[in-house]
């Protein structure tokens, strides 16, 4: 969790008029888990929403055939012709871009992109999660620090070039110039985006030379879709929160990694207002999989909200965009505040 704050441009204020609960378009990359995934799709699974499933290339073909039967019950759930997915590669840009213009193309109704893999697992039920989205419409929750300012560090994995190839990162890197007048920006690769969002990225013409410069970059998936949105003329207000709950740890020569989350972690999972976590490995502690299943059955929409959202929207300008500094890195992401002030946040 982080501070949260809504990012726009020209001071304006939104008189919101809520009508109908929204509908969910999620995206789903399975790598490693194919059985773990159908929990996951049985736990997020409602009958108004929609389903793209990524299925990795390298997944063995008695499996894909296992979840393409699996997902024939569901006429939401839609299955995408698996690619190869490198870690750190563009690659993993390039499949939500891709799954995002599929759930655009085919004319479904939604108002939301959410990105999950199959080491997710939701902590509320489909309708608390319906509720929150539908009280937070023009909304968009994203990790995002100013990467320059607080991740210095993680700058030559945009000022390197790299080749992309099935196996990897072909041959040396060489540096090449950074793009001008950019303010670089870094974060997570979990988000919810709104609809009007999804257009802008899959549309925009503004963000085909970001589409260019990061096809050759390390970890476009943390990076990309937070500079596109700071560094454009999209409007909509962006909070600095994936509603992700996860526990980072430090791994030897890797800086911090996330933790496999056991039924030790049962506590944690129920502080703050996340909707999902990550990450869970049946292989290392089923129970508490079991443990959140359970708890979805009894988890109940205890703040709806039905009428008008009188909420004054303050935005900002571009250039205020491009100083905004968050705090510095933290193994825990503490709790985040409600309120609508600069962004202020931590990954």
């Amino acid at each position: 969790m982080t501070q949260r704050l809504g990012i726009a441009k020209d001071k304006s204020f939104h008189f919101k008029i809520l009508k109908r609960k929204p509908k969910i378009a999620y995206f789903i990359l399975v790598q490693r888990f194919p059985k773990q995934f159908k929990r996951l799709f049985k736990a997020i699974y409602h009958p108004e929403n929609h389903y793209l499933i990524h299925v990795d290339k390298e997944v063995n073909i008695g499996l894909k055939k296992d979840i393409k039967a699996f997902l024939e019950d569901y006429s939401s759930a839609y299955f995408s012709k698996g690619e190869n997915i490198e870690k750190g590669g563009y690659s993993m840009v390039q499949s939500q871009l891709k799954g995002i213009k599929y759930l655009l193309n085919r004319c479904l109704k939604w108002d939301f992109f959410i990105n999950l893999s199959d080491q997710d697992f939701p902590l509320k039920s489909q309708d608390s999660i319906l509720d929150f989205l539908h009280r937070n419409q023009g909304k968009n929750f994203i990790e995002i620090v100013n990467q320059s300012r607080v991740r210095p560090d993680t700058l030559d994995r945009i000022e390197n070039y790299f080749q992309e190839i099935d196996i990897g990162f072909s041959d040396i890197p060489y540096k090449r110039s950074f793009m001008k007048n950019v303010t670089w920006y870094i974060g997570g690769q979990w988000m919810i985006l709104t609809r009007a969002c999804c257009e802008f990225i899959s549309h925009s013409p503004e963000v085909k030379k970001f589409e260019d410069f990061y096809r050759n970059t390390i970890n476009a998936d943390k990076s990309f879709f937070q500079t596109v949105l700071m560094n454009t003329s999209f409007k909509e207000i962006i909070v600095n929160d994936h509603k992700r709950a996860v526990i980072w740890i430090s791994d030897g020569s890797v800086k911090l990694k996330s933790k496999i989350l056991t039924g030790s972690d049962f506590d944690f999972l129920r502080q703050g207002d996340n909707l999902f976590a990550r990450k869970f490995d049946e292989r290392v502690d089923k129970s508490i999989i079991n443990t959140l299943e359970q708890a979805l059955t009894t988890d109940r929409v205890t703040n709806s909200s039905n009428g008008i959202d009188f909420s004054i929207i303050p935005t900002l300008s571009m250039d205020t965009k491009k100083g905004i500094l968050l705090d510095p890195e933290k193994i825990v992401n503490p709790p985040a505040q409600l309120n609508k002030q600069l962004l202020n946040g931590s990954k």
